[in-house]
C-alpha cells in the first residue's frame, strides 16, 4: 500500500507540474499578443508619419516646380543657359532666344544632367492637340503647372534650335508603368517659310527609332520623319494621297503618315480606331496606343 500510495502522490504530483507549466504557457502567449498589438500598434502611427512626411516633401516639390524665376533683367537664351549660370532648380523661367522677336515663358527641366528646355508634354489628355496651323505655330496649352500639357509653339522651337546644336530627347511612359527615351543629335526645325521641315541626327536611347523608321529599311520610304514638313488638319504638307493630321487627330511632322506621332489623340489606354490616331511610337509598342505621358526636351 505504500509503495502504491507514494506512486499515486507522484502522479498528481506530475500532473500539477504539468497543468502549473500549462497555465505558465498560456499566460506568456497572452502577454506575447498584447506586447504584438502594442508594436503593432506603434509601426502603424510611424508609417501613418512618414506617410505625412512624404506627402509634404512631395506637395513642397510640386510647388517649387510650379515656382516662376525671376532671373531679372539678364535674358538666357535657353535652359542650358540657365543651368550652366548656376541655377540648378527645375521650374518656369523666361528666356529669350537669338533671333526671337519676344520673350518665351518656358519651363526648364534640371534633372537628367539639367539644362533641358520642354517644347512638349502630355500627361493625362487634358488638352486637345488637334489643332490648327496657328495654334501650332504660336503655341498652346498649360503653361502654369509642372503637369500641364502645352506645345511650346513651332516658331519658337525652331528659335531655339536654329541657334546652336541641340539635342532633342524625349521621355516616354506606357500605362503599366514601362518608361523609355529616345535622343536625337542635330535636332532643327525650319522656319514657317520651309513648313517647320524638321531634321535630326544620330539615334540612342532604349525605346527605339521611330522616328528614322530605320527599323525596317523597307518602310522608310513612308514611316521615316527626317525632312518631313510639319501638317495640320488646315494645312496639309505630308506625302500622303489624304490629310494625315485629320485622320490621326494632331500636328505632326507626318510621312505617309507615320511611325512616331506624339500629338495624336490621347486615349488614355490601348485603343481600337479606323486609323493609328493615337499617341504612337511605334518600335516601343506599336500603333496600339499604350504610351501615355511624355515629356520633348531640348538641350
Amino acid at each position: 500500500m505504500r509503495i502504491l500510495k507514494c506512486s499515486f502522490l507522484w502522479l498528481i504530483f506530475i500532473m500539477d507540474i504539468s497543468f502549473s507549466s500549462l497555465d505558465e504557457c498560456e499566460q506568456e502567449t497572452v502577454r506575447l499578443r498584447a506586447q504584438l498589438k502594442t508594436l503593432e500598434a506603434r509601426v502603424t502611427k510611424q508609417q501613418q508619419l512618414i506617410q505625412n512626411v512624404r506627402n509634404q516633401r512631395t506637395e513642397q516639390t510640386t510647388s517649387n516646380l510650379d515656382t516662376v524665376y525671376d532671373l531679372g533683367d539678364h535674358r538666357y537664351r535657353d535652359c542650358a543657359q540657365i543651368f550652366n549660370a548656376g541655377n540648378k532648380a527645375s521650374g518656369f523661367y523666361t528666356t529669350r532666344p537669338t533671333r526671337s522677336p519676344r520673350v518665351v515663358r518656358v519651363y526648364c527641366d534640371m534633372s537628367e544632367g539639367g539644362g533641358w528646355t520642354v517644347i512638349q508634354r502630355r500627361s493625362d489628355g487634358s488638352q486637345s492637340f488637334n489643332r490648327s496651323w496657328d495654334d501650332y505655330k504660336q503655341g498652346f496649352g498649360d503653361l502654369q503647372s509642372v503637369s500641364g500639357e502645352f506645345w511650346l509653339g513651332n516658331d519658337n522651337i525652331h528659335y531655339l534650335s536654329s541657334q546652336g546644336d541641340y539635342n532633342l530627347r524625349i521621355n516616354m511612359a506606357d500605362f503599366d508603368g514601362g518608361q523609355r527615351y529616345a535622343a536625337y543629335a542635330n535636332f532643327t526645325v525650319a522656319d514657317e517659310k520651309e513648313h517647320y521641315k524638321l531634321q535630326f541626327g544620330e539615334f540612342s536611347g532604349d525605346s527605339g527609332d521611330s522616328l528614322s523608321g530605320s527599323y525596317h529599311p523597307e518602310v522608310q520610304w513612308w514611316a521615316s520623319h527626317q525632312g518631313m514638313k510639319f501638317s495640320t488638319y488646315d494645312k496639309d504638307n505630308d506625302r500622303y494621297k489624304s490629310n494625315c493630321a485629320l485622320e490621326d487627330q494632331g500636328g505632326w511632322w507626318f510621312n505617309r503618315c507615320h511611325s512616331a506621332n506624339l500629338n495624336g489623340y490621347y486615349y488614355g489606354g490601348a485603343y481600337s480606331a479606323v486609323t493609328d490616331s493615337g499617341v504612337v511610337w511605334y518600335t516601343w509598342h506599336g500603333w496600339c496606343n499604350k504610351v501615355g505621358s511624355k515629356k520633348m526636351f531640348l538641350w
